[in-house]
């Protein structure tokens, strides 16, 4: 695999849950996971819109989620990949999670592509101010069960990717593009189930690129990788990133 991220020019990696869970943060799917404590159904996007109780029901479960978040640190896969933005091999990033950990690691906003939005801001759904996660959750640690927009009185909703929520457009159809123009497409920590981002690594081999799928588990796309690693994601990345430097040579 070293060979092949020293041998390319456009490489785009694509992460999942996988990467996070190794950095203490739950896979929300799993067995145990939050859809096992809360019903998925009652967090659509329009009961957030339509119902006020539905808020604050949301507000609770986000809370749990967030506080399973917010203190957690990169680990080694994270820190990979912003080494390979370091050495200039990195085209994009695109992710499945709302944590924020790679930007801890040291990779740049304009190379990251959050598909299901952060769970790190939080957004007026009517004036789009955004604001800091950790002031809203103050306010909702003080009573406010379903905060509100200080500028319009619009409804504040962390600025994740709900159940019902369109995708964010220019980020998917971004996503989209680079998969299909790239040459190495290594994907991290994903069983490629959640459409459509899971469409990505076969957009990029239709493109003509090499895959890589890094998972502990057997993934959807498995059949159209060149390369399956089932192992850890951090330990693995981080070896890799050592032969790659080390066939990089100094500078």
């Amino acid at each position: 695999m070293a060979e092949w991220i020293v041998g390319s020019k456009t490489i785009v990696v694509f992460v999942g849950a996988g990467l996070s869970t190794e950095s203490g943060i739950p896979d929300f799917r799993s067995p145990g996971g939050l859809w096992d404590k809360y019903d998925p159904e009652d967090f659509y996007f329009q009961n957030f819109l339509s119902s006020e109780t539905a808020r604050q029901k949301y507000w609770q479960m986000a809370t749990e989620m967030y506080e399973s978040m917010k203190d957690a640190s990169p680990n080694a896969g994270h820190f990979a990949v912003a080494e390979l933005e370091r050495l200039d091999k990195l085209d994009c990033l695109i992710t499945q999670n709302i944590d924020g950990l790679h930007f801890k690691a040291g990779n740049s906003e304009e190379k990251v592509l959050e598909l299901h939005g952060t769970a790190m801001h939080v957004t007026c759904l009517s004036c789009r101010r955004r604001y800091e996660r950790g002031d809203i959750q103050a306010r909702v640690a003080q009573g406010d069960k379903a905060p509100r927009c200080d500028a319009c009185g619009g409804l504040l909703k962390p600025a994740t990717i709900s159940f019902g929520q369109s995708m964010p457009e220019r980020e998917t159809m971004e996503a989209y593009r680079r998969s299909q123009t790239c040459d190495l497409f290594i994907v991290i920590g994903s069983s490629l189930v959640v459409q459509p981002a899971a469409l990505m690594p076969v957009a990029a081999k239709e493109g003509g690129a090499k895959l890589v799928i890094i998972n502990r588990d057997e993934t959807t796309c498995d059949h159209l990788a060149d390369m399956i690693v089932n192992d850890s994601a951090g330990p693995t990345m981080a070896a890799v990133l050592e032969e790659v430097k080390t066939l990089l040579g100094p500078g």
